[in-house]
């Protein structure tokens, strides 16, 4: 993609030529265009939060509260906005987090895939769902040549949860994140009112209907009853891991080891001491508990407890202006949630690179304004708290 801030001059320069963006630039109005487009029940999904939705709101806000200072005499005009993350270097800062409906908010209902060709014509990681609606395998091809993790929702039955991730290796994902805080679902209004479950509908299944040891403890394979194998999915989809299965997690794969939903200090030093390989700091966008804390303003604590392992960290992230400032509070990489998955509703794959590419823009110009040429010039003692 080149020096990401030029997006700017492509679309000034399409302008001289009578021609403006067929796709919103701002996020809110992106949003609106794929409320739109979007069934009802997707939009409460997509859109919804837990509870009166405070901590989701908090998740935005909090950026708000910070502010870069500026440096001049820099003459920052390259900037290096790459990263080397377990091995691996990345062309951007940014991931694409993982969404368990991600594969219905495409036109065509194969919206994983749509966002496995964008990481692949960008260089953005996808981290994908183990709630997709394309085989995992099926998504790892389509991320080719840009690498991909795979996100594992741990079930009960742990001879499923091995197969899952030993097929996520052999598909050639490069690390395995476990979320943690998602064994059952938080007090969600929105989708209450609407009476929707999407995967209680037998959507976004496709790994578990598709994997042996789960089509093994089936009457009859899902294409001959969904509504058996569905409530099967529903019996060993949550697993309320304690720290007596972070050693059984630990032994299932030789890749990189992350725990997603990690906000306590105690409990990051506590993992890492545990043999994990990255903390994700993360409260699921504030799709799962309600209560005012904003992931953001956890991140400084994980990071100082983390030490040199790296962080991840999502929620509540809308603009480049944002990604900027959660890399100067520590993360390692930074994962955005509801923004690509409204470019996917709005425009497949186009939508998503065009998100992708607005948000790196304004995450390049923005560092080249304030004259930070390199990711590791941005450090927690260059923010200030700004006063709303």
């Amino acid at each position: 993609m080149g020096r990401f801030g030029d997006y700017q001059n492509e679309i000034y320069i399409a302008g001289l030529h009578g021609h403006q963006p067929r796709l919103p630039i701002r996020f809110e109005e992106m949003q609106a265009k794929a409320h739109a487009v979007l069934p009802a029940s997707l939009v409460s999904y997509v859109a919804g939060g837990c509870g009166n939705e405070r901590t989701q709101d908090a998740n935005v806000a909090a950026f708000d509260g910070w502010g870069l200072v500026p440096r001049m005499f820099v003459g920052a005009t390259e900037r290096d906005l790459s990263i080397d993350l377990f091995g691996l270097k990345f062309p951007t800062p940014i991931f694409m987090s993982p969404i368990g409906v991600i594969g219905l908010c495409a036109q065509d209902g194969h919206g994983d895939l749509a966002t496995a060709r964008a990481a692949s014509q960008t260089g953005v990681p996808m981290v994908a769902s183990t709630l997709t609606v394309d085989p995992l395998e099926d998504v790892a091809k389509a991320l080719d040549p840009t690498p991909g993790f795979f996100q594992l929702y741990t079930p009960t039955d742990r001879e499923l949860a091995e197969s899952l991730v030993h097929r996520a290796e052999a598909a050639g994902f490069k690390a395995i994140v476990v979320t943690l805080d998602t064994w059952l679902t938080g007090w969600r209004p929105r989708d209450l009112s609407t009476a929707s479950f999407p995967q209680l509908r037998g959507l976004c299944l496709a790994n578990y209907f598709s994997d042996p040891r789960f089509r093994a403890q089936l009457a009859r394979p899902p294409e001959q009853d969904l509504q058996a194998a569905t409530m099967q999915w529903a019996r060993v989809f949550g697993n309320p891991l304690t720290w007596d299965d972070l050693p059984w997690l630990r032994s299932l794969t030789r890749l990189p080891l992350l725990i997603k939903g990690i906000c306590h200090p105690d409990d990051a030093r506590r993992a890492i001491d545990g043999g994990v390989d990255g903390i994700y700091c993360s409260n699921h966008g504030g799709r799962q508990a309600n209560g005012g804390l904003a992931a953001l303003d956890m991140l400084p604590g994980i990071v100082a407890a983390a030490g040199k392992v790296p962080v991840l960290f999502d929620s509540g992230v809308r603009t480049g202006t944002d990604v900027i400032k959660a890399l100067a509070m520590g993360a390692a990489a930074v994962g955005i949630g509801r923004p690509y998955a409204y470019g996917l509703a709005v425009g497949g794959v186009a939508g998503i690179v065009h998100v992708l590419r607005c948000l790196l823009a304004e995450a390049d110009l923005y560092m080249a304004v304030d004259g930070y040429p390199r990711i590791a010039e941005l450090r927690p003692d260059m923010l200030r708290r700004v006063a709303r």
